[in-house]
């Protein structure tokens, strides 16, 4: 009897946390599945109305502008980190003296929230406060960098404030994927006279494609739900220049007061996160397979 019941314990113990996975995770995507097919607007409604959310959706030239940025700052975001990471990654690999120090200021960034980060940009990249009002002072009268208030460009301040404080979580990850390589492996391509460049391209990185795969699914994700660096850097303007699908759906949601649409916009979210994340553990799956 006391044996039965030290193997029950466990499932007692993960019982609250189970169920409120399945109620506040799972059942919140059922209900947003089921507000997106309504014409909900302020208050949601569950009378089933058919897909008329999503053709309104698609049809609206804000969340064609939302998905747009998401490519641009997405693409640049996810191969700017990674390069960006790698480079500092193989800097690291050296074993120079001072890589403990380094290695705090390339991470420190990640110990800071989104809405600190944003603020700051905000402030550095500010014509009347920031780089170019310091330019100028140093006696550049005609520089400018007005990119914060340009609305063809403003997205691409986002790109360099989420790219300075992800690079060091990808240069974390890469560095412990170059660390995992053998020593003799790299020795043995020394020894016939391989140049170091040589080895890392050729040897080490090819190696790593596992490390690589597992970033890009970390940045992609990271880049879809981007919200909180927005809204404290550019609030998603000038106008909706800088929109995103996460604060598309923010401002259908609680600004406009239309729930139907949020929710809406929030599954197709949720779809391509899917898309991303589904074949990845598959693959992972099928190799453990494979290896057993």
């Amino acid at each position: 009897m006391l044996e039965r019941l030290e193997r029950q314990i466990p499932k007692f113990v993960l019982a609250p946390s189970f169920a409120a996975i399945l109620v506040f995770v799972y059942g919140f995507i059922v209900w947003t599945g089921w507000v997106s097919l309504t014409k909900s607007k302020l208050m949601p409604r569950y009378e089933i109305e058919g897909i008329t959310q999503y053709q309104r959706l698609f049809a609206s030239p804000r969340w064609d502008t939302a998905l747009e940025n998401l490519f641009v700052f997405g693409g640049l975001f996810i191969v700017l980190s990674m390069l960006l990471g790698l480079l500092l990654a193989i800097l690291l690999d050296q074993k120079i003296r001072t890589e403990g120090v380094l290695r705090t200021i390339y991470l420190y960034p990640m110990a800071l929230s989104l809405i600190v980060t944003g603020t700051a940009w905000r402030w550095f990249l500010n014509p009347g406060l920031g780089i170019e009002a310091t330019v100028r002072k140093w006696g550049f009268e005609d520089f400018t960098f007005d990119w914060l208030v340009n609305p063809d460009m403003a997205i691409y301040t986002i790109v360099i404030a989420a790219v300075w404080q992800a690079s060091g979580f990808v240069m974390a990850l890469f560095l412990a994927g170059l660390r995992s390589v053998e020593d003799e492996i790299i020795r043995a391509a020394q020894v016939d006279g391989i140049p170091l460049w040589r080895i890392y391209v050729s040897i080490i990185i090819p190696s790593m494609a596992p490390v690589f795969l597992s970033a890009f699914i970390v940045l992609a994700h990271l880049a879809i739900k981007s919200f909180d660096l927005v809204i404290a850097l550019t609030g998603g303007g000038p106008g909706y220049a800088t929109d995103l699908p996460a604060t598309y759906m923010y401002s259908m949601a609680f600004s406009r007061g239309n729930i139907g649409q949020a929710a809406s916009s929030a599954m197709v979210m949720m779809a391509v996160i899917f898309a991303i994340v589904v074949p990845y553990l598959y693959s992972e799956l099928r190799s453990r397979n494979d290896a057993r």
